[in-house]
């Protein structure tokens, strides 16, 4: 029964990605670490993709050789409430980002709260711009995932990223969770019960090892260089609590690991990569505790 419960587990791990963000070194070696240590999907950033020696082309190439399925894209920053020539000018990022998302095979792309002192606050103005955005990428078979960053200068929490993606109204614009804003801005779960889990188009996940920011600059300074897995930071109860809440209310997507470290940019990728693949294990068998599925099922990448 052991034996049966371990390779389940081994099943659920399909459920949880990496992000290219946390590993250094090249687009190639990258991947081939995550798929090394067992995992099936990756959530893209566009450094890597731009970033690419050899081009756009070739970072899409490698992508798609690697065998990976592309969990999504990111990120779009600082889009929504704008006027003038500066909309338009992010108007032309966003076509971009649009375009690389679809050529890489992306199912999402992850746009962000703006933090831009010219961004309206005004709740009507947001809407539209999101709704726009969400126009610009349905074409393209591309769903949108806007997500509170905890230092937004209007949008920090959840909560409010929802009022403003139901407002907007569009098919394919939904949320981006990340967990790390939760447990920076100490949000407290009961209003994720106001959200529509079919509208939860993406879950990030990560960790940090203090319990809390006072403000937004130390919870951006927390966010970029001192995030850890899911089980290696001090919010293990809440964050555990959280994966559980989700799964109660029905949501059954991705779960991908955004985990900015200096001291993981600095060591060997296997090394990361096991770290990731041990935290993935933490939330499949402690956290998450599924039924087991069939033993026909049972097989790595299997979905359940």
């Amino acid at each position: 029964m052991k034996t049966l419960l371990r390779q389940a587990a081994d099943a659920r791990i399909a459920d949880f990605g990496m992000d290219t963000i946390t590993l250094a070194g090249p687009l190639e070696a990258k991947l081939a670490a995550m798929k090394a240590a067992g995992f099936i999907q990756v959530m893209l950033s566009a450094r890597d993709i731009v970033g690419h020696p050899q081009g756009v082309d070739a970072a899409v190439a490698a992508v798609r050789a690697s065998g990976l399925r592309v969990t999504g894209f990111q990120v779009l920053r600082d889009f929504e409430g704008l006027s003038g020539h500066l909309h338009g000018y992010k108007v032309d990022i966003a076509q971009q980002m649009v375009l690389m998302a679809r050529a890489l095979g992306a199912r999402v792309l992850l746009a962000c709260s703006s933090t831009s002192r010219h961004a309206s606050d005004d709740a009507d103005h947001i809407a539209r711009d999101l709704r726009q955005l969400a126009m610009l990428a349905l074409p393209h078979g591309l769903r949108v995932a806007f997500e509170a960053l905890s230092w937004g200068r209007h949008l920090s929490e959840v909560h409010q990223a929802w009022e403003a993606v139901a407002r907007a109204d569009m098919p394919n614009l939904g949320i981006g969770i990340d967990s790390y804003h939760l447990l920076a801005t100490a949000t407290a779960l009961d209003l994720l019960e106001e959200i529509d889990p079919a509208k939860i188009f993406l879950v990030q996940l990560s960790d940090f090892l203090w319990q809390e920011t006072r403000t937004p600059e130390e919870r951006l300074e927390t966010a970029r260089h001192f995030r850890v897995f899911p089980g290696e930071g001090v919010h293990s109860e809440v964050l555990g609590e959280l994966v559980r809440r989700l799964g109660a209310m029905g949501y059954r997507g991705d779960y991908s690991f955004e985990v900015f470290n200096d001291d993981y940019q600095q060591l060997p990728l296997p090394f990361v990569a096991e770290r990731a693949r041990a935290s993935a294990r933490w939330l499949a068998e402690d956290v998450l505790r599924r039924a087991v599925p069939l033993p026909g099922a049972l097989r790595w990448g299997a979905r359940t």
